[in-house]
């Protein structure tokens, strides 16, 4: 086994899930994702937590969806318990196709997210934390080799997370202490609201409210909307090919919306529930690891040089105490390549031009 595997185990149970003795672990597991699955295995024997693996298949839930009439019981009360019982929940990514819910009706894929909305609650509630082990499908959906791509995903993986933590502080001061963002590019003009907002320091760690491996983001919960804003990044949203996304946002709400390719999938999302039409999520691309774009969200959205938005569920980690931030049944992430002719203010103060942030060599005020 590639000694890189074991590496990314030890750093998903240790430094991103902080994994100890007693805690039940349910490990959900990809059909490619045996080997890390294996190494993951035997960090979690080490440590003496209690271990349950699920098989997670794309093929497997389009059967059950395609043969379901559509009408989901909601939180099925045995998924419920198993995710109100775990202590972490890893989630180890690795399918044979990207595409494989593809042909599934919208309405129904909608229908299942809605009916099982507390059961993703709860699994939010654990320590939760998503990687992917790296996969031919990944490979081939990035267009790489399948051994350029394992050294592309290990070197976003395995790095030094605490010195990217220290970077992204000063990153997460700005927002903290701010009150509105406006992000300008050649067809981007949006103003968000970040007052009273808490960002997240988002270094791979449930110890920074940050629940992905690789991470190496800054993110806030904006409000009050305003403008347009275009996704140039192409992406897989349920399984479909999206870009050249535009929304027009007024009063917080998206108001129109266009896409050059995938649109209806855009309109899926935003005819989801009222949350749908509204922002959950601003993050800031920071992990210098990421160099180009894979048509994988995990890593695309954390790429320095990007910023990208969510549309519905924000993250209570943001929200002042007490408070109830914007709820969806989906957080659908979409990106905007900033690293050309474009700018990133904190009331009115530019910190990113250009992908360069302030305190970086050739950073133009």
């Amino acid at each position: 086994m590639d000694e890189r595997v074991h590496e990314h185990a030890e750093i998903l149970v240790d430094w991103s899930a902080r994994v100890e003795s007693g805690d039940n672990v349910v490990l959900s597991i990809g059909p490619d994702a045996h080997e890390l699955a294996v190494a993951v295995a035997e960090q979690l024997g080490e440590r003496g937590a209690n271990l349950l693996a699920t098989y997670s298949s794309g093929e497997i839930q389009r059967a059950y969806l395609q043969a379901h009439d559509g009408d989901f019981e909601t939180d099925p009360a045995h998924d419920l318990a198993l995710a109100r019982e775990a202590d972490v929940f890893l989630s180890l990514g690795g399918g044979r196709n990207t595409s494989a819910t593809a042909d599934v009706p919208g309405k129904k894929r909608q229908a299942y997210r809605k009916a099982r909305q507390e059961i993703r609650e709860s699994r939010y509630d654990s320590r939760w934390v998503s990687t992917v082990h790296p996969t031919r499908s990944l490979a081939q959906q990035a267009n790489m080799a399948y051994e350029e791509y394992q050294d592309f995903a290990y070197s976003a993986i395995i790095r030094d997370w605490e010195a990217l933590a220290d970077e992204m502080a000063q990153m997460k001061e700005l927002l903290d202490e701010g009150s509105e963002v406006r992000l300008v590019s050649s067809e981007t003009d949006l103003t968000m609201s970040i007052e009273g907002r808490t960002a997240v320091n988002s270094a791979a760690s449930v110890a920074y409210d940050s629940h992905n491996l690789p991470s190496g983001e800054v993110f806030t919960a904006p409000a009050d909307t305003e403008g347009t804003v275009h996704f140039d990044v192409p992406m897989t949203i349920q399984g479909e090919r999206v870009q050249d996304v535009r929304l027009e946002f007024e009063a917080g709400e998206v108001v129109d919306y266009a896409a050059g390719q995938g649109e209806a999938v855009i309109e899926e999302t935003l005819e989801t529930d009222a949350g749908a039409r509204r922002l959950g999520e601003l993050g800031i691309g920071m992990n210098r690891g990421i160099d180009r774009y894979t048509d994988t969200i995990l890593f695309d959205e954390k790429m320095g040089d990007t910023v990208h938005l969510a549309l519905g569920r924000a993250y209570d980690a943001c929200l002042p105490e007490g408070e109830s931030g914007n709820e969806s049944a989906v957080h659908v992430d979409m990106i905007t390549d900033v690293s050309e002719d474009s700018r990133l203010e904190i009331d009115g103060r530019v910190v990113q031009r250009n992908g360069r942030f302030e305190w970086e060599d050739g950073f133009e005020s």
